[in-house]
C-alpha cells in the first residue's frame, strides 16, 4: 500500500506554478513495474484508522514537513509490527549546525524559496530521541548526505 496526502501539489504550485492532479509519480512507477501496490490518497496520521500493520514502512520526505513529527513517528510505530522497520528520509542540518541543537526549527520559506512547509532539520541525536520517545526499540542512522546543497538524513527505525 502507498499513502500520500498529496500536499506536495500545493508547494509545487506555489514554487513552480505547476498544477498537478496528484499521484502522477506513483502511477508512472506502478505502470513501469506492473506493480500490485494499492494507492490511497490519505494523510499519514490517518493510518491509525487502518486495521493493517506493516513489516516495512518507507517514510520519505515528510517528517520535516509535518507540524508534529513526534506524533507521526508514534503513528508509524503503531502501524509497524514488532521487529519491523521504518526506513526514514528527512531533512538534516548543514555543516554550520552540526554542533547545534538536535532539532533545528526553520522559518517558512527559509529552506526552499516559496516553500513554507519545511519546519524541521534533524541531527542524528534529535531523530534518535524522537524515535525512542515514539516507542522504537532501536534507531540506526544510515547516512547523512547533501542533495543539491541540502542536508538529508536517512535512518532505520526498528519497532
Amino acid at each position: 500500500m502507498a499513502v500520500d496526502n498529496e500536499q506536495y501539489r500545493l508547494w509545487v504550485a506555489s514554487r513552480w506554478g505547476v498544477e498537478l492532479e496528484g499521484a502522477e509519480g506513483f502511477r508512472a512507477v506502478h505502470r513501469l513495474l506492473g506493480s500490485a501496490v494499492e494507492y490511497r490518497r490519505m494523510d499519514a496520521f490517518a493510518l491509525d484508522g487502518l486495521d493493517e500493520c506493516f513489516d516495512l514502512v518507507y517514510c520519505f520526505g515528510i517528517l520535516h514537513r509535518v507540524e508534529n513529527p513526534l506524533g507521526l513517528l508514534r503513528v508509524l510505530r503503531r502501524r509497524t509490527v514488532t521487529g519491523g522497520t521504518v526506513l526514514l528520509e528527512t531533512y538534516g542540518v548543514g555543516p554550520k549546525d552540526r554542533n547545534g541543537p538536535p532539532i533545528r526549527v526553520s522559518e517558512p520559506g527559509e529552506v526552499y524559496a516559496r516553500d513554507e512547509f519545511v519546519y524541521w532539520g534533524f541531527r542524528d541525536a534529535g531523530l534518535q530521541r524522537l524515535a525512542r520517545i515514539a516507542g522504537f526499540s532501536s534507531v540506526e542512522s544510515l547516512v547523512d548526505v547533501e542533495v543539491n546543497g541540502h542536508p538529508r538524513i536517512i535512518g532505520r527505525l526498528i519497532a
